[in-house]
């Protein structure tokens, strides 16, 4: 783990694709078809740019009427604004200024609220579309792809990324172009107040849009460095959380504390790199805008009206404020668009897995086995391109109902056998068959519900025991779980209450020991009531007594069923019609426990280091 905080800035950068720019059409038309259904609120939100615009400047031009003809020269000609702006005959021109501006203000502040209403509803309806996408997609990938992408990095992409992604509705490119377009509108009203000093005013305007460009460019590195940094943390607070058995058995805490605290010091470091270049972009913006108000005020005293300086101050105050937001919207644009690349590259990741689109002649009455044979044809298979063979022509044949164990030292290649068979790997050499069908030509549905796999290494969900055992699976009946948890022996630990099968069952199976969630694996592998059953090292866990009351409810009920049993412990295999030793990928051996007992091979050396000092050698 503390190789996270050794990692130069360098080596950090490449972690990660490049941010991009801040607006893609690519991704904004990928993105497309998750907004679709919710298009009429997008239309809407556009559609009232005009009226918060309208009621935007309404106030000014209020103050700006206020200020010419109630505080100011009354012989100035009427324009049609100061026109719609008068107070009806009787009315006091104060109050009536006054609730003007209240009306103008309060009819903006509702059309703001619902602007921002429809964007934000609208980016979190998609990106809940996009995230069960997402979710459904990563969930077909192959286990090759999690071996190689780090936990952490993949909880991000599909929680922060997508969050970031939902902000581009609420804050990034609708409130961009509405800040656009009202940036336009009031440049326009400027200048068609007074033309020579809407001009002095838009001086400083090139001096901002260099600055602006600096930024962009800055501030591109730093969030980069952001997001590396956040997906750093995420992994390795996921690695700290599934492995605290270990961190507190061997007292480790201080030293993950200090690693830690690195990692959190270098994602702070970033944050500060962005937020000194938004201090410097505002601090500019602020700057221009003052320098502006007092070039207004020194240039329009003797050729303005107060109220036409008032509207050009109020007016360049609106102008420049899109401006100081600017640095965020470009953050939450370069964010969004980052993350949307990085989400769209996960469901570009192709499965290496797939079901075939048509199943071969003659297939279709046979996906659903019968029987149980299962044949390994010299299969070859490895892990990674250019890398050692795990399997090297590896042939043998399971008949129906026939119990085979493969045994051999840790990394011979027991367990990829029952990866290969369940097909969460393919061959890259040879072929598998079950009851005469290949395994690519099956649907992967029905291949792994005809093989029911019992793992070393159990996993539960947190619910019920009849949730753990049924696994969703709407055809097996909890008649069928009570039956096989009773088999089982589940009541031993849960009490014989009628009620048992709805114990609750914490995170991760925590409120049980070892063996307790191995016989649940056993209970969920006998009520999905499968043609195959493989075992691996499925005892290991158990402890000698209940070990062998599980083998006996095994025997009774898989009797006729085809067992493929991986095991380190060799008692539990002497009764297997046949044995498999498998030695670097190869099978050296085959036969039954007594033969190769007789053949003083690599089994009988096993079986004596394991077992010599404990009990006299079965002949």
């Amino acid at each position: 783990m503390a190789s996270h905080t050794r990692e130069s800035d360098g080596d950090v950068l490449h972690e990660e694709e490049s941010l991009g720019k801040a607006y893609d059409s690519r991704l904004v038309a990928r993105l497309w078809p998750y907004v679709r259904p919710y298009r009429w609120q997008v239309i809407v939100t556009l559609l009232l740019v005009v009226p918060l615009f309208v009621f935007m400047l309404a106030p000014v031009f209020i103050v700006k009427n206020g200020l010419d003809h109630v505080f100011g020269s009354e012989n100035l000609s009427p324009g049609p604004m100061d026109q719609l702006f008068a107070p009806p005959m009787g009315w006091d021109a104060l109050l009536w200024i006054a609730g003007l501006y209240v009306f103008a203000i309060a009819i903006h502040a509702g059309l703001d609220f619902l602007r921002m209403v429809l964007m934000a509803t609208t980016g979190q309806a998609a990106m809940r579309d996009l995230r069960g996408v997402v979710f459904r997609h990563v969930q077909k990938l192959h286990l090759g792809f999690f071996d190689r992408y780090p936990i952490g990095r993949l909880v991000t992409r599909t929680t922060n990324d997508i969050e970031n992604v939902a902000e581009m509705f609420s804050q990034g490119i609708i409130a961009f172009i509405t800040d656009l377009l009202i940036m336009f509108g009031i440049a326009g009203l400027l200048v068609s107040q007074d033309p020579k000093l809407a001009l002095l005013t838009f001086c400083v305007v090139p001096v901002l849009s260099v600055a602006a460009t600096i930024f962009r460019l800055k501030v591109r590195e730093a969030y980069r460095l952001v997001r590396v940094r956040i997906a750093r943390i995420n992994t390795f607070v996921q690695e700290c959380i599934t492995g605290m058995k270990i961190i507190q058995l061997f007292s480790r805490e201080d030293r993950n504390a200090r690693d830690f605290r690195l990692l959190n010091a270098s994602h702070r470091d970033a944050w500060f790199e962005s937020i000194r270049y938004d201090a410097a972009l505002f601090s500019v913006v602020e700057l221009a805008s003052q320098i502006t108000m007092a070039v207004v005020i020194a240039q329009a005293t003797d050729i303005a009206s107060a109220g036409t300086i008032y509207f050009f101050i109020e007016g360049m105050r609106l102008f420049f404020m899109p401006l100081r937001d600017l640095s965020a919207k470009y953050a939450v644009m370069q964010s969004s668009m980052a993350s949307c690349e990085r989400v769209f590259q996960i469901l570009d990741t192709e499965p290496e897995i797939m079901d075939p689109r048509e199943l071969p002649f003659g297939v279709e009455q046979k996906v659903q086995p019968s029987k149980g044979e299962v044949v390994f044809e010299n299969v070859w298979f490895r892990y990674d391109a250019g890398t050692e063979w795990t399997l090297r022509d590896v042939s043998f044949r399971v008949a129906p109902g026939e119990r085979v164990a493969f045994v051999g030292a840790t990394g011979a290649g027991k367990t990829t056998i029952i990866k290969l068979l369940t097909r969460l790997y393919d061959v890259e050499k040879g072929r598998i068959l079950i009851d005469g069908v290949d395994v690519r030509d099956m649907p992967q549905m029905v291949l792994r519900r005809s093989v029911a796999t019992v793992l070393q290494d159990v996993f539960l969900f947190s619910g019920t025991v009849l949730e753990n055992i049924r696994l969703g699976r709407s055809d097996v009946s909890e008649e069928t779980i009570r039956r096989a948890a009773d088999a089982i022996g589940i009541r031993r630990f849960l009490g014989e209450g009628s009620n048992f099968l709805n114990s609750e069952v914490r995170e991760r199976g925590s409120n049980f020991s070892a063996g307790e969630r191995q016989l649940l694996s056993f209970a969920r592998a006998l009520a999905h009531g499968a043609d195959i059953l493989v075992l691996d090292e499925a005892t290991s866990s158990v402890d000698s007594a209940t070990e062998e009351f599980v083998q006996e409810g095994i025997q009774n009920l898989l009797a006729g069923k085809t067992s493929l049993v991986i095991a380190h412990r060799l008692s539990t295999i002497e009764d297997c019609d046949r044995i498999h030793v498998l030695q670097r990928g190869k099978i050296r051996e085959s036969g039954a426990h007594r033969e190769l007992l007789a053949g003083c091979g690599i089994y009988e050396r096993l079986y004596r280091l394991q077992y010599s000092s404990q009990r006299p050698q079965k002949r």
